[in-house]
């Protein structure tokens, strides 16, 4: 059982029991804590462990001795001209594809790709109590990284970095800076990763200081809120970027990319044997009512949340992406380049039917309706079913029989436009 003491001032944490300095929350019941949870912990140094209590302690944000330490950041730096931008999604929204609309600045950005598969790898049990300290440790990876330190993620890294120095950054090769001079030094001729060497996280950290523009890429995030401590923080001005798609488009891309995971969904597609109570329908409502709930309390407009929120489709992406690219770019304050259309440009004719989970290359025309045709209408009701309200709320069409479903002639999505800086809806 977790227990918390009272929130004192500005995110000040007080509690009954003494803990030790910093600490914030303490494990009431350590009987009941998994022995492998707590062990996994305390190796990520974020529980310290007091007689028979366990306290969480979330790291410091503050630039670790070891990683720029005497760095003189650029006049714009210092002045607060850094962009933080973070693109909030879930798997198969085209995150990565919209991810490469900034990575494709280039020279004026730092950009990151899925930084928090390292924090969940670390957790092997998904009890609350292990995802109420992953969300903690989502907020302090984050901070960290936008704050260009490296030390809260390193904690999560196995096998964890010597002198801040490691080989297993997840996807490294799909971020720029990492892969260019100076962080990709030395060069290896027989490393995958653009022949890079080994990652040196205080080179790393130097070359996010001299960034414009920071920007995180993440399917990680399941609730705006878990965002709430990062944009009130004054030196972020965070902006959040999140990506939606219809969950029978969504629902098809999973079962292809994750196969073995939709065995329920399989059945009813080929045996009709439909079942609400199946834990994989249970797992599809879940995500559709978490995307649902961080929307509309987008869509409230909650004052900590300022104008720092803008809600994207992925059907409107794949449908014109230079002016999305352009939209989304403009609403984080960062100039469209001339080398972000080429890329798109690109990037959008592809034919490649193997390009792979991670592709960043799509034959825009074809995305939207695509899976109409891959999908049984009794699976397509029970996903209306099931995600009614969502589908509803993002502006996705219901349909009742499969002639409507095989004619991609007639439009499933409404012409709804979202407020660039106020989420709202007309």
């Amino acid at each position: 059982m977790l227990a918390r003491g009272p929130s004192g001032p500005r995110g000040l944490c007080v509690s009954s029991p003494p803990r030790p300095h910093g600490c914030c929350f303490w494990i009431q019941d350590p009987l009941h804590t998994p022995a492998s949870s707590v062990s996994s912990l305390l190796k990520t140094r974020t529980i310290k462990k007091c007689g028979r209590l366990f306290f969480y302690c979330p790291p410091p944000h503050t630039i670790s001795k070891g990683q720029v330490e005497n760095k003189t950041e650029s006049p714009d730096m210092q002045n607060g001209g850094r962009r933080h931008v973070i693109i909030m999604a879930t798997t198969r929204t085209g995150s990565s594809f919209v991810g490469e609309f900034f990575n494709q600045e280039k020279e004026n950005m730092f950009y990151l790709f899925e930084p928090l598969w390292h924090v969940i790898n670390r957790y092997s049990l998904l009890s609350d109590q292990i995802n109420w300290f992953m969300r903690k440790s989502f907020q302090d990876v984050l901070q960290g990284l936008f704050h260009c330190d490296f030390s809260p993620m390193e904690k999560f890294i196995k096998p964890t970095p010597v002198d801040h120095i490691t080989q297993v950054l997840f996807r490294r090769v799909s971020s720029y800076s990492l892969c260019s001079d100076p962080v990709c030094t030395p060069q290896v001729k027989r490393d995958f990763q653009r022949h890079c060497g080994p990652l040196n996280l205080t080179l790393a950290s130097e070359s996010c200081r001299s960034k414009k523009n920071v920007v995180i890429k993440t399917v990680r995030v399941e609730q705006l809120d878990t965002l709430r401590p990062l944009v009130e923080d004054p030196h972020l001005d965070l902006k959040i970027i999140q990506l939606v798609r219809d969950p029978r488009s969504l629902l098809i891309s999973n079962m292809v990319t994750f196969f073995s995971g939709y065995k329920a969904l399989k059945a009813l597609a080929e045996y009709g044997e439909e079942s609400e109570n199946k834990t994989e329908v249970k797992i599809l409502k879940g995500n559709c009512d978490k995307i649902r709930a961080s929307a509309e309390m987008a869509l409230s407009r909650p004052p900590w949340l300022k104008n720092n929120y803008m809600l994207v489709r992925y059907e409107d992406v794949a449908r014109d992406p230079v002016k999305k690219a352009e939209e989304m770019l403009t609403f984080a304050g960062i100039p469209f380049s001339p080398q972000v259309r080429e890329w798109i440009l690109a990037n959008t004719q592809s034919t490649d039917q193997h390009s792979g989970a991670y592709s960043t290359k799509r034959n825009a025309s074809e995305q939207i309706d695509k899976w109409r045709v891959n999908i049984p209408l009794p699976v397509v009701q029970l996903v209306q079913k099931v995600c009614g309200p969502t589908m509803e709320l993002f502006g996705y069409k219901f349909v009742d029989d499969e002639k409507t479903l095989l004619n991609t002639s007639i439009s499933l999505l409404e012409e709804k436009q979202f407020d660039l800086f106020n989420a709202k809806h007309n």
